[in-house]
């Protein structure tokens, strides 16, 4: 008796382990995946200035997963010059969809960590949870449409336990207004190339301030400290 229980034990044991591998295998090609197409899209003109839709679709994937380090605004007005609004808000969507998915399952991943287990048990983001969850369509609706930094819900729907499907549905019914408009910009206004480029590396500089400002202090106080 004793030894079946063993073995059920071990099994068990050897289960969890060959689920956790399986996870973090995911979790790393998700970044690979992501890594790669930033990196492709980063290193070649001529994919940066392409009119293949194509471009659009897999340039989503870097500009909204998880944190974003490239914004996806200049991009759909650039596309609403050459498309429809409705063309590229349609391809816009589906791969942001796809890639909110993939947000979906690497934030499960990081919160399903001993480190953020602590957290979540936390008074403060108990709080967050609880208030998000007294209207969490609505939330994500207005965070979706409107240029609110998006991310940390990206984590509230997975330490709230909210639905995949529901979140994906707040995403579609937000974020495709909000394409439509922008490409419609880039549609009836004929903005020159270079305005969006420099608008491109304002919104990043805006997106990576806090990053810039710690960088900044560093280098502030080690100077402090050598003199």
């Amino acid at each position: 008796m004793s030894n079946h229980k063993d073995s059920d034990s071990f099994s068990l044991q050897k289960e969890k382990q060959l689920n956790s591998r399986t996870k973090t295998l995911i979790f790393v090609l998700q970044i690979m995946l992501v890594a790669t197409l930033l990196i492709i899209w980063l290193s070649s003109t001529s994919i940066r200035s392409s009119k293949s839709l194509w471009v659009l679709f897999f340039y989503s994937f870097p500009s909204e997963f998880l944190i974003a380090v490239v914004p996806h605004e200049p991009i759909l007005i650039y596309f609403g010059k050459f498309y429809t609004p409705f063309t590229v808000a349609a391809v816009a969507i589906i791969s942001t969809l796809l890639t909110e998915a993939l947000n979906y399952s690497a934030f499960k991943y990081i919160t399903d960590t001993q480190f953020f287990q602590k957290i979540n048990h936390k008074k403060t983001v108990t709080k967050i949870i609880k208030l998000f969850q007294k209207s969490p369509f609505l939330a994500l609706w207005i965070a979706g449409f409107t240029p609110i930094p998006f991310y940390p819900f990206r984590f509230l729907v997975v330490l709230a336990r909210y639905p995949l499907v529901r979140y994906l549905l707040a995403l579609f019914l937000s974020r495709t207004p909000r394409f439509c408009i922008l490409a419609y910009l880039g549609h009836a206004i004929n903005i020159p190339d270079y305005l969006l480029v420099a608008l491109f590396v304002v919104l990043i500089a805006s997106m990576n301030v806090n990053f810039l400002r710690k960088i900044l202090k560093r280098d502030r106080n080690k100077k402090e400290d050598n003199s």
